[in-house]
Formats: C-alpha cells, structure tokens, sequence
C-alpha cells in the first residue's frame, strides 16, 4: 500500500532513508504529517523510547527536522546502521 508523499522534498527523502532500513511510515493522525515506527519495537531498541518518531508536516526548519529523522534511524540500536553495526560484532 503506498502511501502519500511529504510535501518537502528533504523530509520525503529522509522518509525514504527509514523505509529502505525497515521503518515503517504512516500518514495522517493529528497535528503530525504522520509517524515512522521502528520495525523491532522490542526492550532492545533503547526501551521503546524512540520506536515512534512524529514527522511534522510544516516544520520552522525542515533540513534540521530531515536531519532528525535521520538521526533517529541512524541510532536505531535494532533497526539501523548502528545496530548492524553491532549484530557484525
């Protein structure tokens, strides 16, 4: 099922980013855009504390808040490059 693209180009891209490593995105619910949810949401993803991240549809700066998302997929302690990372180990 596809869903809806981002109206600003770098926060589509950064979406993009988190599905290709499993992300899961949902449009729609709030004031949010949508949300992304980590595909492991388990204990050894950081408790569950960052499994679900809200994407902002207007943000005041939408390069900082791509950025962000990004950042919450590259720290990922199940479902990232930093968890990869530690699974070669």
């Amino acid at each position: 099922m596809s869903r809806r693209s981002h109206p600003v180009k770098e926060i589509e891209a950064a979406l993009r980013y988190a599905k290709s490593w499993g992300w899961r995105v949902v449009a729609g619910g709030g004031h949010a855009w949508g949300r992304m949810y980590c595909p492991c949401h388990g204990r050894d993803c950081r408790c569950g504390e960052f499994c679900i991240t809200c994407i902002w549809s207007t943000p005041k700066n939408a390069h900082n808040h791509a950025r962000a998302l990004c950042r919450v997929v590259d720290h990922c302690a199940v479902a990232g490059p930093a968890g990869s990372a530690q699974q070669e180990e």
